[in-house]
């Protein structure tokens, strides 16, 4: 089942920096022009967190006050309560993704709160971005494992998305938080919230952290996720999850699902130089395989 396009967000500037030393504006705002020239419809900013938990983004709404710069691309930004709701809204932001975590190990890690009392948040949440205009994508963290409660219950990321989608979300996203999900695993899950929901918009972020980030990402194609999350680089990893490492490589992902026949609207060779940019902005080697190997040569005519 592959579909004929698939619609990729790159979560750079968010999830890819938010554990880097503190990027200055002027650098974040270069590798948005890079990303801007890939071609990728979506980018996650920043997120509206506390600056104390997660310094390297306390310029949020900075930035925010930036992206007028790239008007045809959706930006959007990660929030974990009502007050960065507010906050995201009153700093322009129009796409919110209200992050859940499905183990409550994690959710206290992340936002001091058991799981039940973040998805009791999701209804004020969603009446808050649609009173603006805006959307809400609830994103369920921790979907297959948590670091501190080991394997999800699979019924756990299935009442999030079905209370989300009875609120009024409208998107899901199933969150691979550690790296640890298998392409088999990946089914089962996508499989379960398509038996239990039906049709819904449902995207999928992968980590490479076990070497198998694009091939869950893959999978998740096959049944039926037809929005994904992926990094420039293959930057990032969640602060509050130890062991999480790198995102997939947003370069890696669009030139898989170009072989494919799979429209991404992702240049990749834009992508590959996107992605030595962001290394020369943090100031080290990223993992992606591509940016070091480079692209094959094309078939001699």
């Amino acid at each position: 089942m592959i579909p004929e396009a698939v619609s990729i967000r790159e979560v750079g500037p968010r999830d890819g920096l938010q554990i880097e030393d503190p990027v200055p504006l002027d650098a974040k705002i270069r590798l948005l022009d890079a990303l801007a020239a890939t071609g990728v419809p979506r980018i996650e900013a920043t997120s509206f967190v506390s600056p104390r938990a997660v310094p390297a983004l306390a310029d949020a709404a900075d930035l925010a006050a930036e992206l007028y710069r790239w008007p045809n691309i959706e930006f959007s930004a990660l929030v974990a309560g009502v007050g960065g709701t507010r906050r995201a809204l009153e700093a322009g932001i129009r796409t919110v993704e209200y992050v859940v975590s499905a183990a409550d190990g994690h959710s206290q890690a992340n936002t001091k709160s058991s799981t039940s009392e973040a998805v009791a948040r999701i209804e004020e949440i969603v009446g808050l971005v649609h009173d603006a205009g805006g959307k809400v994508e609830v994103i369920i963290a921790t979907a297959w494992d948590c670091p501190f409660d080991g394997p999800t219950d699979q019924e756990r990321p299935l009442w999030i998305a079905e209370h989300a989608v009875k609120c009024g979300a409208d998107q899901i996203s199933l969150a691979d938080t550690i790296g640890t999900a298998t392409p088999g695993r990946v089914a089962r899950l996508v499989d379960s919230v398509h038996s239990r929901l039906g049709e819904v918009n449902l995207g999928a972020h992968f980590h490479n952290t076990r070497g198998v980030g694009l091939a869950c990402a893959l999978t998740a194609v096959e049944h039926g996720v037809r929005y994904l999350d992926a990094s420039v680089g293959g930057l990032g990893g969640c602060p509050f999850a130890p062991g999480a490492s790198g995102n997939i490589a947003t370069e890696e992902l669009a030139f898989m699902l170009a072989d494919l026949g799979v429209d991404t609207g992702v240049d990749v060779a834009e992508a590959i130089r996107a992605a030595g940019v962001a290394e020369d902005v943090v100031g080290h080697a990223v993992p992606s395989n591509l940016l070091r190997a480079g692209l094959p040569r094309p078939a001699a005519e």
